[in-house]
Order: C-alpha cells, then structure tokens, then sequence
C-alpha cells in the first residue's frame, strides 16, 4: 500500500513538472515581459517599508479601519461556524438510518459544501456588493459562505475518522444517534474542530482585508487608497496595523489551544 501511493505520488510530480514547463513554454520572453520602471518603484516601496507614515490622524485611521476590519472577520467567521456545523454533521453521515440514506446524504451536503468553498471570497463579495451595495452585509456573507464550506467539510472529515468503538458502546446502551453525536462524535474532535477554527479565524482576517479592496471599508480599502496616491509610506503603515492584527490574534489563538489540551 505504501509503495502503491509512493507511485502516485510520483506520478502527480511529474505531472505537475510537465504542467510548469508547458507554462513556461507560453510566455513570450522578451524585453518587454518586465517593465522598465519596475526596479524603480520596487526600491520606492520598499524604502517606504522603513519609513512608515505614523502620524496622528493616520493612527487613529488605522485603529479605526484594523476594529472594522476585526468586525467583518469575526462576524463572517460566527455565521461560517453554524454552516459548517450544520452541513458538516450532515455531510458527515453519522446521523443517517442506513446505508443508502448515508451515501445520498453524504454526496448531498459534501456537494453543497464544495460549491460553497470553490468560490473564492473575494468573488463572493463581489457578487454581494452588487446585490446589497457596499453594506457590511456583503463582507460577512462573502467570507461566511468560502469558510462554512471549508470548515464544514473539514467538520465532516474528522467525525468520519472519529474510532467505531466508543460510537458502538454508546449503541450498545440504547443511544439514539443524535445522542451519539452529542456524547461520542462532538466531544471526540471538539478539541481539533476549536483549533483548526481558530486558525481559520486568522486567514478570515487577512481575507476580510482583501475585500476591503471593493470598498467595504477595512485596512484593505486603506491601503488600496494610499496605493493609488502612490503614498507608500501609508501602505506600510496600514499594513504593520494588519501584521499586528493577525499576530494578536495569532497569540490568542495558541492560548486557547493550550487551555484545551490541558
């Protein structure tokens, strides 16, 4: 079994090694594939890097854009955690009577999943601006829809690897499969579920600063503006409040993973 997916592997890295070339292949090098003023304004932007504008009014903006940006996150990811519990439970097929009504519901709810993460959020968010207007509505249902589909299916996987036998004692005793659910599958991957949520979490932030691009508001609206006055000593200085951000909330996170594995 071990060499039979070695053999695959290697398959797929050749594969992937034809596809680099092949791209490679079709693009026309020549003098014009880099663009002549580019080293120059590379040197300007990074020279801004040490440079950041920390003015007061650029603080108090950036505080102000880092508590929406925060905002966009935190209540995408609350709406993405009941979709992914809902459609993960269900995708999982552990509350299924049978065989047959296992596989439909699996192929149901996975599909519905994968439909839900295959379009990116910034897409998404897109599509809500032109339905809503720029209304914080837009930013929570575009992140809240990629990431209930990506954690739903990663809700779905791990009560498929929880171990038969508790689940078989607990059926053994006379529990319903709700009760199973409740007593053997949430409390058996609770700890895993917490965890991959939170990092979760951080690249929801990162994601709602992109989306902050289609004018939602946020430090990715901030600095989309700065790039566009080619102010670049204020993108840095947004970026650092964002870098800030993640790394916070980064350390919160592996605090509460602690308190759990305690």
């Amino acid at each position: 079994m071990l060499s039979f997916d070695l053999h695959k592997r290697k398959l797929l890295t050749v594969f992937l090694l034809i596809i680099f070339i092949w791209s490679l292949l079709g693009i026309h090098w020549g003098p014009g594939l880099l663009h002549t003023g580019g080293m120059a304004t590379a040197g300007q932007v990074f020279a801004a890097m040490l440079q950041p504008d920390f003015s007061a009014e650029i603080i108090a903006l950036g505080i102000e854009s880092s508590w929406i940006t925060l905002a966009y996150a935190t209540a995408g990811m609350s709406l993405a955690l009941i979709l992914a519990l809902l459609f993960g439970i269900l995708g999982s097929g552990v509350l299924a009577s049978g065989k047959r009504s296992r596989t439909f519901m699996k192929g149901t709810f996975r599909g519905i999943l994968g439909f839900m993460r295959a379009i990116h959020e910034l897409v998404w968010a897109l599509f809500f601006v032109a339905s809503f207007g720029l209304s914080p509505f837009a930013a929570v249902f575009a992140l809240a829809i990629p990431y209930g589909g990506i954690l739903g299916r990663i809700f779905a996987d791990m009560l498929n690897d929880v171990p038969d036998e508790p689940i078989k004692a607990l059926r053994a005793s006379g529990a319903s499969r709700l009760q199973c659910l409740l007593y053997g599958y949430l409390p058996a991957v609770k700890a895993s579920m917490i965890s991959y949520s939170m990092y979760r979490f951080e690249c929801a932030v990162r994601s709602s600063a992109i989306m902050s691009f289609v004018g939602l508001g946020g430090l990715g609206y901030q600095i989309q503006l700065s790039l566009n006055d080619l102010n670049y000593h204020e993108v840095w200085s947004f970026m650092y409040f964002l870098i800030v951000l993640v790394v916070l909330i980064d350390g919160w996170s592996t605090m509460l993973r602690k308190r759990i594995s305690i």
